[in-house]
């Protein structure tokens, strides 16, 4: 039997029982439109963590004390502004350094308040940092030595406490104190799910003040060149555990950032798609029953064709291409589906997603292989039938 004749007879056989082969695919369109759903969902979320710390600027190390991993508890700081000093001759440039101490805050003026993270800083941030200011300035050098009492603020925290009013020049208390503003950021968005617009910057002298501690929580150091990175992260680190023995520190980059954070969402996704395989296994069992279930009521049309000369590869390619069919069928379903659930989820809820070609081509390959695994056995079976038996059968 030729090719083009089997693949007919195996749509004419399908297209006879139209709702059980709709029965039977909708468990392969289940499993096909979990995978791209889900492997979207992954995708996406991995994809959002990427720009975000991408979007933080490039070619820079954070510099903290400790071990820096993803899920672990973060060291006691012992850092100073002596140490931001020291730091600065290290690096060379004084300019590509920078200071961070936060703490969380509430923010009012007049009977309006918000709460914010309260983040002490210097002059430097901007020149390592993309933080574009919209309106007024930024912190300047002499704020920072003379403590100055001047904030710059995120977009959120200004339209929550002064409206469609332009802050800068106007007053607002911080944890009691009062403070003049002398600028507000431009919308950034969020980084690891906390939202940089609800920021408020100080000078880090002021916050260490206001908030009665001497330490800072970090340094961030702004490489001149990609190339200059690994040797600054280690110069940085043997330097710090120089000025505090037995001491461990950490200098991390974007692009470890990246890979370990990556790596986690990636495995994640991975587990998403297992998931949802586990879907098109069911289904791909669905088929295999309802293909058996086919053999027996066609037993005496096997009969017949076997005893006018069908070979046993003809009727085994026939049922093979039945199988196949339904899980690729039902594939393409599922496909068109899962990438239509997809946008919708992307367009109508705050959770990301990425439609990727790799996750379609894996579903579509997976549910036509299904229908190769699991429609061999009854194609098998019908193909052994013995023509004089299959006649005889009621």
């Amino acid at each position: 039997m030729r090719g083009r004749e089997a693949f007919g007879m195996a749509l004419e056989a399908l297209r006879v029982n139209r709702m059980r082969s709709a029965l039977t695919m909708l468990g392969v369109i289940i499993g096909v439109l979990a995978v791209v759903v889900l492997v979207s969902v992954g995708t996406g979320a991995k994809d959002a963590v990427e720009k975000e710390i991408s979007g933080l600027g490039t070619n820079i190390i954070l510099v903290v004390p400790g071990q820096l991993s993803v899920g672990a508890a973060p060291t006691q700081s012992r850092m100073t502004l002596d140490d931001v000093a020291y730091l600065r001759r290290v690096v060379g440039d004084p300019a590509r350094v920078t200071v961070s101490l936060q703490s969380g805050e509430t923010v009012r003026v007049g009977r309006a308040e918000s709460f914010a993270t309260i983040v002490g800083t210097d002059q430097n941030l901007t020149n390592i940092f993309e933080r574009p200011v919209a309106k007024g300035r930024h912190l300047s050098e002499t704020d920072v030595d003379t403590r100055r009492r001047v904030a710059v603020l995120g977009s959120e925290v200004a339209a929550k406490l002064f409206g469609d009013l332009d802050p800068v020049g106007r007053q607002l208390t911080i944890a009691g104190a009062r403070f003049r503003v002398a600028g507000v950021y431009s919308k950034i968005g969020q980084t690891f799910g906390v939202s940089r617009d609800q920021e408020v910057h100080v000078p880090v002298t002021t916050a260490q003040r206001l908030f009665g501690i001497p330490r800072i929580n970090g340094v961030a150091i702004g490489a001149a060149t990609p190339d200059e990175i690994d040797s600054l992260q280690g110069r940085v680190v043997a330097a710090l555990q120089t000025r505090y023995p037995g001491e461990k520190f950490s200098a991390v980059t974007q692009t470890q950032l990246l890979g370990t954070i990556g790596s986690v969402l990636g495995m994640l996704t991975g587990v998403l798609a297992a998931i949802a395989g586990i879907s098109l296994l069911v289904g791909g069992v669905g088929v295999s029953n309802i293909m058996l279930v086919s053999v027996r009521e066609r037993t005496k049309e096997i009969g017949l064709r076997k005893a006018l000369g069908a070979r046993q590869r003809d009727v085994l390619v026939q049922f093979l291409i039945e199988a196949v069919l339904l899980t690729t069928i039902g594939g393409l379903i599922g496909i068109v589906l899962g990438v239509g659930g997809a946008l919708a989820i992307k367009a109508l809820t705050p959770v990301p997603a990425s439609i990727t070609w790799w996750s379609i081509t894996l579903a579509f390959g997976v549910s036509a292989a299904v229908g190769v695994f699991f429609g061999v056995a009854p194609a098998r079976r019908a193909g052994r039938l013995d023509p004089v038996i299959a006649l005889r059968a009621e």
